[in-house]
């Protein structure tokens, strides 16, 4: 009877084997995985919400195609050509503005404090947030793309360009949300945040060679649209669905996805241990 107890203790039971299976993926991950299906769960509830990263950019290249083309680039439809790689970028540049509006919301909503009553990791809502915005990333991508080539794009290379460029962008994309990240936890109000957001990218975008080449540009300008990192992620991705020049401006764009998320991860960590 006394061996049987202990058989009986000794095998682990159904409950527990998943539990020891889980402890495998760290906690942050675990629970970083489910905020950011809380958040992509609170974009369906608000369909609103994705506006600028489905409508807002559509509206961009019809408006600059149409509108400017045949002033530009003779017609509209060789601007379309030089045009939708640049808009692509503008694109996700403007939606990663909303991950610090969203942190900036939950802050002043006490979702934090609520967090911290939970038994979840604390980096977890951070990685929630960060998550969830790169599949507006990825939502806003594929969208552009979808529609330029509904209306004349023709991609002069293969499936792979296409890909690796739609991943160039994203991991630039990705880079700014750091610093939006910095800003929604540096500043109380989210229509601030938005509205400083817009005054940082306006800037970025229209002084670059989104829209038009840097050779037309007076020479202060183009000496900033050269170095910006705006320009080198659009001339990564004409070379990559154009052809031409891929590997300077590719290797440019990395490099300053790198910098700017060594510099503005570190603070945003920081910034959101001491707020959280």
């Amino acid at each position: 009877m006394t061996s049987t107890v202990m058989d009986t203790v000794a095998e682990p039971t159904p409950t527990q084997e998943p539990r020891r299976r889980s402890s495998v993926v760290p906690s942050a991950l675990r629970h970083g995985g489910t905020l950011v299906w809380r958040g992509l769960v609170k974009t369906t509830r608000s369909p609103e919400a994705l506006i600028d990263v489905t409508l807002q950019p559509v509206i961009f290249l019809l408006l600059f195609v149409y509108v400017f083309g045949g002033a530009i680039a003779g017609d509209p439809h060789t601007y379309l050509q030089f045009a939708l790689p640049g808009v692509l970028v503008q694109s996700v540049l403007f939606a990663s503005i909303g991950t610090g509006v969203s942190l900036c919301e939950d802050r002043q909503t006490g979702i934090f404090d609520r967090f911290r009553s939970l038994p979840v990791s604390r980096a977890a809502p951070l990685l929630g947030a960060i998550g969830a915005d790169l599949i507006r990333y990825l939502t806003s991508g594929v969208i552009m793309l979808v529609v330029g080539a509904a209306l004349g794009f023709r991609f002069a290379t293969g499936p792979l360009p296409v890909v690796a460029g739609l991943a160039v962008v994203i991991a630039f994309a990705f880079a700014l949300c750091w610093g939006f990240t910095v800003l929604g936890l540096l500043v109380r109000d989210p229509r601030s945040v938005q509205g400083i957001s817009v005054m940082i990218t306006l800037p970025l975008t229209f002084g670059s060679t989104v829209f038009v080449p840097a050779a037309t540009m007076p020479w202060w300008l183009r000496s900033w649209a050269e170095i910006n990192p705006v320009s080198q992620a659009a001339d990564a991705l004409r070379g990559l669905y154009l052809g031409g020049p891929v590997a300077a401006p590719v290797t440019s764009v990395l490099v300053w996805t790198a910098l700017i998320m060594g510099v503005f991860a570190p603070i945003a960590v920081a910034l959101y241990r001491k707020r959280a």
